[in-house]
């Protein structure tokens, strides 16, 4: 069997449930738009399918997709350069999960550590999805046949269940169809912690507000939790293993380093020996002048809700032009009979 040279294209996804943050930023859409600078064919979803494997209110769910999306383009993903997608307007993700879950095996799926978290004790009361959520996972980048996924660390696991599935699959049926997906986790920011407990990661579902930068937040309520972020009463050092017992202060060096493009020892070299009563106004400027703007542009789109749809819509259209034929494709390896022109 020949190996196929598979064309680069990058995939990636956040799910659509409300409260966008500074780590979704960082660890994600930042690193979107740089992959679109490199000129590679790239897809941008909206993961609402993911997003019902727990409950949402229907009203919300819709919100937050149409919020996501303006964070996308405010944040500087261009819908003629990227293809911006929710994922339930393209069924190929769907369908090509049915035949991954016949693919994958109940083994692999009760390893996923973000199922037993997010199940719990009471895993018997979870929803099927939340347990299959891999598996649909695995579609929504197979059938782009993307080549490569920016994807925070928590979400490693299921990358490599991804090249699992593609594998067994390719295995199974004797060709050389689906790709080996390389996960990307790069820069000093991709896992962004709370600005309360520098040992958790930053969250929406932190009950305190203060805990995260949210990125609907105007100037003034950005500079004010940067102010009163948790921090240590030690000088910044002038090495990053000065960091290595210090989480509150790693976690804002190392969001200093991600906005401003320069690693954490660059940062250090420029700060070190600093307070933090010195170094958080300068962490509160940097935030103000790379995140106001999008909250701003954020807020502008959410005004403009048709032209959101316009642009959902007619991604979706690009998208199937890609999905539809892998997914054929797919059907006939299996042995599923075609349709034919009556």
């Amino acid at each position: 069997m020949s190996e196929t040279t598979f064309t680069p294209r990058v995939f990636s996804g956040i799910q659509p449930s409300g409260n966008l943050h500074l780590g979704n930023y960082l660890g994600a859409l930042k690193r979107f738009v740089d992959w679109q600078a490199k000129d590679v064919e790239s897809i941008y979803c909206m993961v609402d399918l993911h997003a019902i494997t727990v409950w949402q209110d229907p009203k919300d769910l819709m919100k937050s997709t149409r919020e996501l999306c303006a964070g996308f383009i405010a944040a500087g993903l261009d819908p003629e350069k990227s293809i911006l997608i929710n994922q339930s307007q393209v069924p190929e993700h769907a369908q090509l999960a049915w035949i991954f879950n016949c693919v994958a095996r109940m083994g692999w799926m009760q390893r996923m550590t973000q199922f037993k978290d997010k199940a719990g004790k009471n895993a018997q009361n979870a929803s099927l999805g939340l347990f299959a959520y891999p598996a649909l996972m695995a579609a929504d980048i197979l059938t782009y046949h993307a080549t490569h996924v920016p994807v925070g660390e928590d979400q490693k696991q299921h990358l490599e269940l991804t090249r699992d599935i593609a594998a067994k699959f390719n295995h199974d049926y004797g060709v050389d169809f689906f790709p080996m997906t390389e996960p990307v986790i790069e820069g000093a920011a991709t896992r962004v912690m709370s600005f309360r407990d520098g040992s958790k990661k930053m969250s929406k579902s932190d009950p305190s507000d203060a805990s995260r930068i949210n990125m609907t937040d105007d100037a003034d309520t950005i500079a004010k939790k940067i102010r009163k972020a948790k921090t240590d009463p030690e000088g910044l050092p002038s090495e990053a293993k000065g960091l290595e017992e210090r989480p509150e202060a790693r976690n804002l060096v190392n969001i200093y380093a991600a906005l401003n493009e320069q690693s954490v020892d660059q940062v250090l070299a420029d700060v070190g020996g600093k307070q933090f009563s010195e170094f958080k106004p300068m962490l509160a400027d940097l935030a103000v002048s790379k995140l106001a703007p999008i909250s701003t542009e954020m807020a502008r789109l959410m005004g403009e809700q048709d032209e959101i749809d316009r642009i959902l819509t007619r991604g979706s259209e690009r998208a199937r032009e890609i999905t539809a034929p892998i997914l054929r494709k797919t059907y006939e390896i299996v042995g599923m009979v075609p349709p034919v022109q009556l």
